[in-house]
């Protein structure tokens, strides 16, 4: 390749991330290669954006997606050819059920090397299949104004293609040919073009017929309103508003945005997993109608009485956007999650003026039953003296500010969390990585928060879900970051006990699903340039996490506990909460259905 053909593909790149930058990009992460080189010396080189260095590809993808949660923006990610791109994979699915933006860079060999046997040289061009919403490839630069127009079109579709709702990860390949780099020639880029970009929240509503009959479905109906969670969390004014005019309780998962800093409590019910988890309440409630937005809950309590009940489900959505994952639902909206709200708020308002509001019976059977869950479990977390993985929802939950950020992991620290944290008027961002919901790469989802976060971000992860991602804490080391991390250590796969094989395959359980692993992880900790220290008692850690979000850099609070004890300490607090119930409500009618018991967890 002569060098003039070097500067083409200098000329090219150049001309791509500048209509990146003016179509909205500002961050990049980039993990270090040798073919990626032109993209890397571009983006260094170029003041208007912001570089993040990550050395493991895996990491780097979740520490993108922590960045785009974070900065609500496209981010852009960048790696050399071969496996390095294939590592970006458990990123681009969380990063796609999660409707984050990311616009993935993978550098590659020229075409005539692919299939022939060559060095790091693998199919990347639709690698990522189903995850992305578009993958394409630039082509080999030629110097061509045709090609740079071209490039900057594709930069420019790209991008907009990633925050048009629902948001997502594009795959944009980018084969060089060597030599890589040649600063001795210089070629101008074509300036960047302005863009129309269709932004994430969409305007539009459904006709004004298809309105007026959703609204009599909700007419004078028990129902629930049901909001999962959503990335940038979902519109609490317009959805406290919304159950404030139609008289019907809210069940919010913790990542729904509707837990804290919520206008009001009034119709909030956080302890519905407990509440659920108690055969005499749910003989109690029998919703006709529930409103679904956001993604799927995590509570299994909730789907089966859900499916126990069979109540018509209307699911609104984006448009494009399907989630409906046990396939319950009788309508399907397309439209902008609060315009929706407000639209509906109108009309049942309207309709309702000649007949009044409705019977509070319903709401205050939820509310009174709520103040009652909240009671029992606050007695029975008092009443467990040793360390309960129940209670670090509660202290953290205590410990953080207004401003601050909670990253849950998954496992049991979301069940965790959605059983036991509690909806407070704290202004406090709560998220995760519910999308794919693996344990992989939770650190550095966190530490990409922590990257663009104001106020002090906190973590609670799992040992084996920090174990899989220790390679995040070098960002946070590299970047300067500030993290709190809340190290729930069991030893192994604490969840497991809760299902059916820890009884049916008592012999092989331990080594197969309850992987001791007996790591000490003061000593990774420590490597990354962290402080390490241990949480003991069976309460008031509240006053240790609060002091170490006020401190620089990282700190790691390990809390130990059992994890075959973890199991009859959640059944002790589900039994008080039942006979909390059972005390206020009466026994269950005789005849009463139930459904059968089920697992704590899925």
């Amino acid at each position: 390749m002569s060098p003039s053909s070097t500067a083409y593909a200098e000329q090219m790149v150049r001309t791509f991330i500048t209509q990146l930058r003016a179509s909205g990009v500002q961050h990049v992460v980039i993990a270090p290669g040798s073919r990626s080189t032109p993209l890397t010396y571009a983006f260094a080189r170029d003041a208007s954006f912001t570089p993040w260095l990550h050395l493991d590809e895996r990491s780097a993808g979740y520490f993108a997606l922590g960045l785009a949660r974070q900065l609500r923006a496209p981010v852009a990610l960048v790696c050399t050819s071969g496996t390095a791109a294939a590592n970006f994979a458990p990123a681009v699915a969380e990063a796609w059920l999660s409707r984050l933006p990311l616009v993935l860079l993978t550098a590659d060999r020229p075409p005539e090397l692919r299939g022939i046997g060559a060095n790091q040289t693998i199919e990347q061009v639709g690698m990522y299949g189903a995850h992305v919403k578009l993958a394409t490839e630039l082509p080999i630069a030629d110097g061509t104004e045709s090609l740079l127009r071209q490039v900057r079109s594709t930069a420019a579709r790209m991008v907009a293609l990633a925050i048009e709702a629902p948001a997502g990860p594009v795959h944009i390949n980018v084969p060089f040919r060597e030599p890589l780099l040649d600063p001795s020639v210089t070629l101008p880029a074509l300036p960047a073009v302005e863009t129309i970009v269709v932004q994430a929240t969409v305007a539009g509503l459904p006709s004004v017929e298809a309105m007026e009959r959703i609204a009599a479905e909700c007419l004078g109906r028990r129902g629930l309103i049901i909001c999962g969670p959503e990335s940038y969390g979902l519109p609490a004014p317009a959805i406290t508003a919304l159950a404030a005019v139609l008289g019907w309780p809210v069940l919010p998962d913790p990542l729904s945005g509707l837990r804290s800093g919520v206008g009001s409590l009034d119709h909030i019910v956080a302890t519905y997993d407990p509440l659920l988890r108690s055969a005499r309440f749910v003989a109690e409630v029998d919703p006709e109608l529930v409103l679904r937005f956001g993604g799927t809950m995590a509570s299994s309590p909730l789907q089966q009485f859900l499916a126990f009940r069979r109540p018509r489900q209307i699911v609104v959505d984006a448009p494009g956007g399907w989630r409906d994952a046990d396939a319950e639902a009788s309508i399907v909206v397309h439209a902008d999650t609060a315009a929706f709200c407000d639209s509906l708020s109108r009309i049942v308002s309207a309709r309702r003026g000649a007949t009044g509001h409705e019977d509070g019976s319903w709401l205050a059977t939820w509310m009174d039953a709520d103040r009652t869950a909240r009671e029992a479990i606050r007695l029975a977390l008092e009443a467990i003296d040793e360390p309960f993985e129940g209670r670090v929802s509660v202290e953290l939950a205590d410990a953080l500010p207004d401003g601050a950020t909670l990253v849950i992991g998954n496992s049991m620290a979301i069940r965790d969390a959605e059983a036991f944290y509690p909806a407070r008027m704290q202004q406090v961002r709560l998220v995760g990585t519910r999308g794919a919901s693996g344990i992989d790469g939770v650190v550095s989802t966190a530490a990409g928060a922590a990257a663009a976060a104001d106020g002090p971000v906190a973590l609670v992860i799992g040992d084996l879900s920090f174990f899989h991602d220790l390679n995040g804490l070098w960002a946070v080391q590299r970047h300067q970051l500030s993290l709190t991390v809340l190290l729930v250590n069991n030893d192994g796969g604490g969840i497991f006990h809760f299902l059916s094989q820890a009884e049916s395959a008592k012999d092989e359980f331990e080594e197969w699903w309850g992987t001791p692993h007996g790591l000490e992880f003061r000593h990774a900790v420590e490597m990354y340039g962290g402080t390490y220290e241990r949480l003991s008692g069976a309460t008031g850690w509240a006053p240790r996490v609060a002091e170490a979000l006020q401190r620089p850099g990282l700190t790691v609070l390990e809390l130990r506990t059992d994890r075959v004890r973890n199991v009859p300490l959640h059944r002790e607090v589900w039994a008080r909460v039942d006979a909390a119930l059972r005390a206020t409500l009466g026994e269950v009618p005789d005849g009463a259905s139930m459904p059968a018991a089920g697992g704590l967890h899925p």
